[in-house]
């Protein structure tokens, strides 16, 4: 058990420095754009948290992303 603990714990804060990472990489995007790739990460997320599957994770990253792109205009 606390070996899965630790691996989880590993998980997060690789995901979180890599996400922190890639944020730095928008600074050349026009607002539109990150606009889109933000709508697409929560989009994403809530997809994986309410679906549990991967095809609800796409979906939900498509729908954010579609979303997201709107807003930018």
């Amino acid at each position: 058990m606390k070996t899965l603990a630790r691996a989880r714990t590993l998980l997060t804060m690789t995901t979180l420095v890599a996400v922190i990472g890639s944020l730095s990489a928008c600074d050349s995007m026009s607002r539109r754009d990150r606009d889109t790739a933000i709508g697409a990460g929560v989009g994403g997320v809530a997809g994986a948290a309410i679906g549990g599957s991967a095809l609800s994770t796409v979906g939900g990253a498509a729908v954010g992303g579609i979303v997201g792109n709107q807003v930018g205009k």
